[in-house]
């Protein structure tokens, strides 16, 4: 990986990763415990604790195991940021992804999330901007598989 592709990549997982934790700690401030800010008709700011993985499936792990999966990921990853300088994007999102919300976890035992989406009465389940990092990588992941 050229130095500046790699500077590029830490530059955004940095970047990422601030974004993530100021705006955490903006809902842990502003929105705890229970404030419902309606933002637009499909977008509300909400604080929920996550102490599950996405959609806040599997709770019945813990915490830890969850801290363990990460690091081991995000340690896998960032050996590939380091031999695929082509994906560094992809890998640089998810690394960041991945690094806010192992931060959260260690230093609360859950995730916050904070960012509603919704249709009508249905509503997607509250992410963050971790959350959000995460997905695009593995969209942008997936779409390069698929076009080559």
């Amino acid at each position: 990986m050229s130095l500046r592709l790699k500077n590029k990549g830490f530059f955004l997982i940095f970047f990422i990763f601030i974004l993530d934790q100021f705006t955490k700690y903006l809902a842990l401030k502003f929105l705890w415990p229970d404030k419902v800010i309606k933002v637009l008709p499909f977008f509300n700011l909400v604080y929920v604790e996550n102490t599950g993985t996405a959609f806040g499936m599997f709770k019945f792990l813990g915490s830890a195991f969850f801290i363990i999966l990460a690091l081991i990921t995000t340690a896998f990853l960032v050996y590939l940021l380091f031999r695929d300088s082509e994906n560094w994007l992809v890998y640089s999102l998810i690394i960041a992804g991945a690094l806010g919300n192992i931060t959260d976890r260690v230093i609360y035992g859950y995730v916050i999330d904070f960012i509603d989406l919704h249709a009508g009465g249905f509503h997607w389940p509250a992410f963050n901007v971790a959350d959000s990092a995460i997905t695009i990588g593995i969209v942008l992941f997936l779409y390069k598989s698929f076009k080559k």
